[in-house]
């Protein structure tokens, strides 16, 4: 194939959260990262997928060792780290094995709870991002919007996600779990996103009282204490409601910590005595992890629900090995639809040789044929298509029936090589990018490839 389909990231199943906050991109740096990866000539098209669980680089490239090492080196900017310090987190996957783990990572097979949903809508906002940002192209357009029909397929089609588990509902768990019944417990919920929805949705179904702080979202914080029975105050307010609450759930996409060490030992002072329960659910994290040494704070955040979730592996495996032949099969119909890509312009590359020595053929002869009429000219170059359309007809369908199977490529660079083709639609509408310049930085992940647990 004439372009490579590359996967880069880190998951929690490689890397603790202190790394996957370093290298989580919001939505307002993610559209900065792929504008100026995609500057770099081995990298054609790319899409950005980041949230609590996962930091990912789905890439079109024709050259993959240069895109993965500009990639790399992207992300280890990104993280402040050098490459080589990266490498044994991040995995890198190539066309069908990245294809593979897109599929499942928008149909939940790949999360931290197996089967969430949330993580489809992550998926396509992620797309629509790069869409927006012009940074996609044929094959990654066609690549998400087959993984979000692949994940609405496995949501469809088994129970994988009946039971609307996510990291949310865990994190109430585990506070039901540590401070007993949470009816009547007054719990200040920070961010008014997705999470905070969620959350908020599983606290008033165990009777807690909600308190909803935004900053930039207050008209959405409003919103969401009208539909749970709460109230919404200000971001401003928050150090008050902090004195005041039983348990604080931050999930905020803000790429800074807003409760320090500091902050939450003034706040301890002014609740007598009271515990207070932190759950951080957002990447990059909320809270300083050195809370945890404040004496009447206890701190829980993603890595610790990551345990929690572990301790309940076995929950919807049966329904995951039929959504992962659902994937499987989704996998491949995407793959021969990549292959027909090449297998287009070769048999239309055939089409014009033949018509080429057709075409030679008859300027050659002309000086023979000076006493044939213009009808009899007319048959002769009508013989010669006809020879020329049998000989080819068997190649073709060959061509075709093969199309996207194993050695659909063996089959076409076999044909090229035999009739001297050069396909225009083989470069995938651009020029093969120029040979890289030495560098003295990691420039290939090949030898260090792993893929995620």
């Amino acid at each position: 194939m004439s372009a490579t389909i590359l996967a880069l990231g880190v998951s929690h199943k490689t890397a603790p959260v202190a790394l996957r906050e370093r290298l989580a991109l919001p939505e307002g740096r993610a559209a900065g990262f792929l504008s100026e990866l995609v500057t770099h000539p081995g990298v054609r098209e790319a899409v950005a997928i980041s949230t609590c669980n996962r930091t990912e680089l789905y890439m079109v490239a024709g050259d993959p060792v240069e895109a993965e090492s500009a990639a790399l080196g992207a992300l280890s900017r990104q993280a402040d780290m050098a490459p080589t310090e990266l490498l044994g987190r991040l995995y890198a996957l190539r066309d069908d094995e990245a294809v593979r783990h897109l599929f499942s990572v928008a149909a939940g097979l790949d999360s931290m709870i197996v089967g969430e949903a949330e993580v489809q809508g992550q998926v396509k906002r992620a797309y629509e991002l790069a869409l927006v940002e012009g940074v996609t192209g044929a094959i990654s357009n066609r690549l998400f919007r087959d993984a979000l029909a692949a994940g609405k397929r496995v949501r469809t089609e088994t129970a994988i996600g009946r039971s609307r588990v996510s990291v949310s509902t865990v994190a109430v768990d585990l506070a039901r779990a540590t401070l007993g019944e949470l009816r009547s417990r007054r719990v200040l919920i920070v961010g008014a996103g997705e999470n905070g929805e969620l959350t908020a949705q599983a606290l008033h179904r165990r009777g807690a009282k909600t308190v909803f702080v935004a900053n930039r979202r207050y008209d959405r914080a409003i919103g969401l204490a009208q539909r749970f029975g709460g109230v919404a105050v200000r971001f401003d307010d928050l150090p008050v409601q902090l004195a005041e609450a039983d348990i604080v759930v931050t999930c905020t996409s803000s790429p800074h910590q807003i409760l320090g060490r500091d902050e939450l030992a003034l706040v301890l002072e002014q609740r007598d005595g009271r515990p207070l329960l932190a759950i951080d659910i957002a990447v990059p994290r909320d809270i300083e992890p050195s809370v945890r040494d404040l004496a009447g704070i206890t701190l829980y955040d993603m890595d610790d629900l990551q345990r929690e979730v572990a301790r309940n592996l076995s929950v919807r495996e049966a329904e995951a090995t039929r959504a992962r032949s659902l994937i499987e099969d989704e996998a491949e119909r995407f793959g021969r639809w990549i292959g027909s890509l090449d297998v287009v312009p070769t048999i239309a590359a055939l089409r014009e040789r033949g018509e080429e020595i057709v075409q030679q053929v008859l300027r050659e002869n002309e000086s023979r044929w000076v006493a044939l009429s213009d009808e009899d000219r007319e048959r002769v170059e009508v013989l010669a298509r006809a020879v020329v359309n049998r000989l080819l007809h068997e190649p073709t369908l060959r061509l075709k029936d093969a199309g996207g199977d194993v050695d659909s490529y063996a089959h076409l660079q076999a044909v090229r090589e035999l009739f001297g083709l050069e396909p225009s639609g083989a470069r995938w509408l651009e020029d093969e990018p120029a040979e890289p310049e030495s560098s003295g930085e990691v420039t290939s992940l090949d030898d260090r490839r792993r893929r995620p647990a």
